[in-house]
This record gives C-alpha cells, sequence and structure tokens, in this order.
C-alpha cells in the first residue's frame, strides 16, 4: 500500500508505474461524449488511474501557487478550473459505479483512496501561496473587469477556501487535515457496512405461506432473489428506506413484523455490520472539525453557503411544518386503527379483539383504507405503468413538450452493467446535447435509494458536454415478465430525471459552477419540480397505458388516482421532518459533547420535537441513514422539504401561465436550469418566478391545507 498522500513529493512517489498509455483512463475516452470506456475498464483499473490523477493535480496546484507571475484570474482561477482532468476522469466513473454495482475489490480500493482524497483536498484548500493569491484576486476582483460568472467564480472559490480552513494556523491545519483524514476514513467504512448489512438483512423464506398476499409474479420475483444467491425459497430484499414497498401487500402479521424489524435493525447487530459506533465517532469529528473553524456547530458552518444560511432557520422551517404534520398523521391512524379494530370484532383495548397499529401494519392498512375512501387498488394501478412506457412516452414525453427534447437509444456505447441503457439527448434544433444513462433494477451490489450523477460534467471551458446518468432501486421482474411500477416509483424516475435535466442543461463556462453543483437545499428544486409533470394531464394520459392491451387507464380509475393524491400524507411529512429532525439535531452537537449512544439521542431529539410517533418511524433510522453520513447531504436532509416549498411555487406559476408549453419550458431552463451555481440562487429564482417563494402552494399540494379527506 502507498502511504497517505500528505504532499506533493509523497503524492508523486505513491504512482503506480502500472498506470501507462495502456490504461483506460490515461487519455480521454475516444468514445462519443467522452463517455466512459466500460468495455476496457477493469477493477484494477481504479487505483493507479486515481493515484496517478491525485499526483497530477497537485503538481498542477502547485505550479499556480509558486508562479512566480503577479496572481490574474486567468494564471490562478482558471489555471485551477483547468486542474484536474485526469482525477476528474477517473473519479466520475469510480463512484459512479461503486455506488451502482460495487464488488470487494472496488470497495476495498475506495475505503483505501477516501482518507487520500481527503488529504489532497486539504492539500489544495489549506496550501498558503495558492490562498495568498486567491485572496489578492478577490480583494481587487472589481479592477479585472470580469463578467457575471467570472466574478461569481472569484467569489466561489474564495469562499471554499476560507471555508476550507484556510485562514487557520498551521497548527489548527494540522489538526483539521487529522479531522478531515478520519472523518473520510469513517465514510468510507460507513458505505461499505451499511451495503452489507443491507444485504444481509433481507428476509428469506422456505414457506411460500409467509408471502400470503403476493401475486404470482411478485412470487417468482422473489424466488428469483433467493436464487440470485444460491437459496432455495423467497427472499424480500431490502430496500434504504425505514419502511418497505411489500409490506402493503403482506396479509401475515408475523412476516410484516419481520421484514420491518429486519429494516429498522439492519445496522445494530452488534457484528461487523454494526454502524453505531462509525456514526457517533462521525458526529464527533464533525463538530470538532465545526469548532476549529470558528463555528458553534457542523450545522452552523455547512448551512452558510446555503439558502437557509443558519440551522436555527432549517430547525425553524422543519418545526413549523410538524404540527399539521403530525396531526394528520393521527387522524390518519385513527382510521387505520378503527379499520384493525372492525376486522378483529371490536376495540384493540378491548381484551381478545384487536391490536394496536404497529409501524408494520401501516402500509398494509392504509392501502385498504384508501381502497375503502377511493376504491383505488395499488395492483390494479401498476398494470398501467410499465417501466419502458413511462421512461418514454412520460418522463421524455414531458421533455419533449416542454424544451423540444428527443431521445435516441443507443446500443453500441459500452455499460458497466447489462441493465443499463443509453440514450443519446438532442436539442429541438437537431444539435446533440448529451448523453443519458439509467440503470433502474435493484442489486445487491448497488446502494439503495434513487440518485442522479455525471460521468462527464459540462463545461464551455473544457469543451466538454454533458453524460448524466440516473440509478433506482425498482424491482426487477422474472424472466418475460413486464417491469410495473408503483405510482411512487413513476414520481421517482420523474425526479430524478429532474436532477437530469439540470445537469444535462448546464450552460456555463466553468465546471465548479456547472450543473447541479449548487446548494443543496436549491438542487433539489429541479428534480422535485420535475414530479409535477407525471401527474400532469397531458402527461399522464400519454403513459398511463395497460401494459398488455395499451389500452389508457380508464378515466374512473385515473380521477381515483388524482383524488386519492394526498392520501397519507399526514404519514409521509411526519416521517420525512423526523429524519430531517434527527439530521439537524445530530449535526447542531457541540464540540463538547460526550459520544452519544445513536439509539438513546435518538429517540430523545425526536421527543424533543414531538415527531417521535410510534407509528410513524423516520424515513431513515440514524443508523442507515446514508443520505447524512456519506453522501453529501450532512446538516442538508431538510433541503427536500425546502426545496418542496421552492419546487411547488414554481408549479403553480406554471399552471397559471398556461402548464406544459414550450414558452414556459423554454424560459424555465434559460433562467434556472441552465444556469447552475453563476449566481445567487435565492435572486435567480425570484427573478425567474417574480415574487419571493411562498408556503401557500406546498400546503396546497400536500393537502394539509383544510380538513382531512
Amino acid at each position: 500500500m502507498y502511504p497517505l498522500i500528505t504532499s506533493g513529493a509523497s503524492l508523486a512517489a505513491a504512482q503506480t508505474r502500472t498506470f501507462g498509455p495502456q490504461n483506460p483512463f490515461y487519455a480521454p475516452s475516444a468514445l462519443p461524449f467522452h463517455a466512459p470506456p466500460f468495455d476496457k475498464i477493469k477493477d484494477s483499473d481504479y487505483q493507479p488511474a486515481i493515484d496517478a490523477g491525485m499526483a497530477e493535480q497537485l503538481k498542477e496546484v502547485e505550479a499556480i501557487a509558486n508562479n512566480p507571475v503577479p496572481p490574474t484570474f486567468e494564471n490562478t482561477l482558471v489555471a485551477l478550473e483547468r486542474s484536474g482532468r485526469l482525477l476528474d476522469r477517473v473519479m466520475n466513473v469510480f463512484n459512479g459505479v461503486t455506488s451502482a454495482n460495487t464488488d470487494e475489490a472496488l470497495q476495498k480500493v475506495q475505503e483505501y483512496e477516501a482518507p487520500r482524497q481527503a488529504a489532497l483536498q486539504d492539500a489544495i484548500y489549506l496550501n498558503s501561496k495558492l490562498f495568498a493569491r486567491v485572496k489578492a484576486i478577490y480583494d481587487r476582483r472589481e479592477s479585472f473587469n470580469l463578467d457575471p460568472e467570472a466574478l461569481k467564480l472569484v467569489d466561489f472559490t474564495y469562499k471554499k477556501f476560507i471555508h476550507s480552513g484556510a485562514n487557520l494556523s498551521d497548527a489548527d491545519k494540522e489538526k483539521l487535515k487529522k479531522i478531515n483524514e478520519e472523518d473520510s476514513t469513517l465514510q468510507a467504512a460507513f458505505q461499505s457496512k451499511l451495503l452489507a448489512a443491507t444485504k444481509a438483512a433481507a428476509y428469506f423464506t422456505s414457506d411460500a405461506s409467509a408471502l400470503a398476499g403476493y401475486s404470482p409474479s411478485q412470487l417468482a420475483a422473489a424466488a428469483q432473489a433467493a436464487e440470485g444467491r444460491g437459496q432455495k425459497g423467497w427472499l424480500i430484499p431490502l430496500q434504504n428506506t425505514t419502511q418497505q414497498p411489500d409490506l402493503v401487500y403482506l396479509t401475515n402479521r408475523a412476516t410484516r413484523q419481520a421484514v420491518f424489524e429486519n429494516s429498522w435493525n439492519r445496522a445494530e447487530h452488534g457484528d461487523a455490520n454494526d454502524t453505531r459506533q462509525t456514526i457517533a465517532r462521525m458526529a464527533q469529528l464533525r463538530e470538532q472539525k465545526a469548532a476549529l473553524l470558528g463555528f458553534q456547530s457542523y450545522a452552523a458552518w455547512t448551512l452558510t453557503d446555503q439558502m437557509a444560511k443558519t440551522p436555527e432557520a432549517a430547525l425553524h422551517f422543519v418545526e413549523a411544518l410538524a404540527p399539521a404534520a403530525t396531526a394528520r398523521a393521527a387522524s390518519e391512524a385513527r382510521d387505520i386503527q378503527a379499520l384493525i379494530d372492525a376486522q378483529n370484532g371490536g376495540s384493540h383495548s378491548t381484551a381478545g379483539a384487536g391490536f394496536k397499529l404497529e409501524p408494520w401494519d401501516w402500509n398494509f392498512y392504509q392501502e385498504q383504507v384508501r381502497k375503502a375512501k377511493y376504491d383505488l387498488d395499488e395492483a390494479e394501478v401498476k398494470q398501467y405503468f410499465e417501466l419502458n412506457n413511462v421512461l418514454e412516452n412520460g418522463v421524455f414525453y414531458a421533455a419533449h413538450q416542454l424544451y423540444g427534447l428527443t431521445f435516441k437509444e443507443l446500443h453500441d456505447i459500452p455499460v458497466y452493467q447489462p441493465d443499463v441503457r443509453v440514450f443519446e439527448v438532442f436539442n429541438a434544433d437537431g444539435s446533440a446535447l448529451a448523453l443519458f444513462y439509467c440503470d433502474y433494477f435493484k442489486r445487491d451490489n448497488k446502494n439503495g435509494g434513487a440518485w442522479m450523477d455525471v460521468f462527464v460534467n459540462q463545461s464551455k471551458l473544457l469543451g466538454e458536454l454533458p453524460v448524466v446518468y440516473n440509478v433506482a432501486n425498482f424491482d426487477k421482474p422474472a424472466p418475460g415478465q413486464p417491469a410495473l411500477l408503483s405510482f411512487d416509483d413513476v414520481t421517482t424516475m420523474f425526479h430524478e430525471f429532474g436532477h437530469g435535466l439540470h445537469g444535462m442543461f448546464a450552460d456555463t463556462m466553468y465546471p465548479s459552477l456547472s450543473g447541479t453543483q449548487t446548494a443543496r437545499d436549491f438542487v433539489e428544486f429541479p428534480s422535485q419540480f420535475n414530479e409535477h409533470w407525471a401527474s400532469y394531464p397531458e402527461v399522464f394520459a400519454h403513459c398511463a397505458r395497460h401494459y398488455k392491451t395499451g389500452e389508457p387507464m380508464p378515466a374512473e380509475l385515473a380521477a381515483k388516482l388524482t383524488k386519492a393524491r394526498t392520501f397519507n400524507q399526514g404519514y409521509m411529512l411526519t416521517e420525512i421532518l423526523a429524519a430531517a429532525e434527527l439530521d439537524l439535531k445530530w449535526h447542531s452537537l457541540e464540540a463538547t459533547a460526550p459520544f452519544k449512544d445513536p439509539d438513546v439521542f435518538e429517540k430523545q431529539a425526536l421527543e424533543q420535537s414531538r415527531l417521535w410517533v410510534s407509528a410513524v418511524p423516520p424515513r431513515y433510522r440514524s443508523t442507515y441513514f446514508l443520505h447524512i453520513w456519506a453522501n453529501g447531504y450532512a446538516a442538508g436532509y431538510y433541503a427536500y422539504l425546502w426545496t418542496e416549498m421552492l419546487d411547488d411555487d414554481a408549479f403553480q406559476w406554471f399552471l397559471d401561465h398556461g402548464g406544459l408549453t414550450r414558452a414556459n419550458g423554454d424560459r424555465f431552463r434559460q433562467m434556472i436550469l441552465s444556469r447552475g451555481n453563476t449566481e445567487d440562487l435565492e435572486k435567480m429564482y425570484t427573478n425567474w418566478l417574480g415574487a419571493e417563494p411562498s408556503i401557500e402552494p406546498m400546503l396546497k399540494f400536500r393537502g394539509l391545507k383544510g380538513e382531512p379527506q
């Protein structure tokens, strides 16, 4: 193993001799859009390329820092933007594959390289000579006659150096490096532990009666999942969230409880994959880092460049929504409990009669309540949402109507896994815009949830067009069976494609400001906004078609689905609020706070904010909250709700101005989706909207205004 990178000399010495022209990352890809040559990339190619990329970037950065010519925008900031091309090339691919198609060899590389990556960032942003040049430009920025985007880059870069500790003493910089090294090491370890823990916590049975309520196709998929692990029986893999979608169908209460408890306790078995000590230590490290940088908490440090600005503002926003959410959840719980009691011959408080509603009962009985209230059957709804049809006649159709985009599937671009599909995306004038990869099916070696990222980032400076990908975890059907989606799954596809559009429409000069590289409490705005088109009548009618006959969803069933849109919103909002509250509380600890027991801390934090609701667990428990411990959302999970306020307000603007039109889409693309982080985000939004954002549309679309339906 090579030593930890702490200087240019040691980094250069760390390069492996095996890196050369034979490595597929040695030069930019010759494929269209510089797409990754996955047919040539082997696991053994990543580490040599990463090491060489780090050495190359540090050499470039040191040359900039030691340039004897006085600092200018071109020889310092533009030069920094041009640095690290090899490292970006390999890390964009490495991060994508380790998230979606990892293996033991890649996990070892990931854990080995994580602290080295952190050390490289410190070597750049704690470089005193380099910071002196950046500061000199920042102090004289008005004298350089720069355009607005260049001025934004000056401001962004300077503040990033400050935020990273450039003003610290040498002694404190060394302390910060050690904290960053340990935190990055623990993040990589957390990811590996959680992936293994989630896989191990899958529910397995050799008794088909335990899966009573499953359809034949669901049984076949469960049998296929078991067979994939060399087992004879049926297996239900876990998704990343606390609640599991299969609980809707399982009539056996003992099975529901087992599946739920497998999920809830997945990372708390006292074994090698137990994450409790890992996250408690990460929380400590982050508070120590914040104190070193002069902030009261990690949340205070990380929110300085977000729209919320302070943890107090973020907490106030979250907690202001709690009363309406929990009150609606309590009303929903009463409806479910009444159904349970009716089915069991009396009140649950009567001996021998019903039972008390528990978290593993909620999805099963809320579906029955929904059927009773709206006569809506989820299994029937899924017949009208076949994955490929939703993609092409829903997601792509809406993008065509709004932005004039067209899509052509490519079969000659190599992929990292056979399920992955690739499309070339064209503008309305026929010009090439981007490549789009989609990887939708669940695998044991894939992180949970759904996400978007890039293999190639857009930049006019570098002459690069975007290569974007979406990943999800939908159930893979048995061979020969269609991939049928719930409407929640459909919404997920629109959501991630909204991120994709943000990346594909990027039209900026500098890579640091391009696409989705914005504040966390803005980046979810374009994605959540795009969700609305899934239920927009014109788009819905175009893609909601029976997978066998091609007939559109009957108007009566579509009306029921629309009417039921706000059903269960109390539960859904409460579970998200609880997760956001946990995130903010974990990252609002002071540096002197004692080591926290995650289970005790979690309950106390939610009880204090009245979000500990026995039947409504948080969407993510602390021990498997990947977003905040390893995916960059630390003190930022509230952003999903903050940006929901923005996206609902934005969609209301569209409705008020004609809805799904090219004029509206082109204006949104020009003023929001193409601009990345090139201007103040609040100003960008209000300039487009013509007003300050309002929370009223959010409450309306959530169905939280007025009496429960």
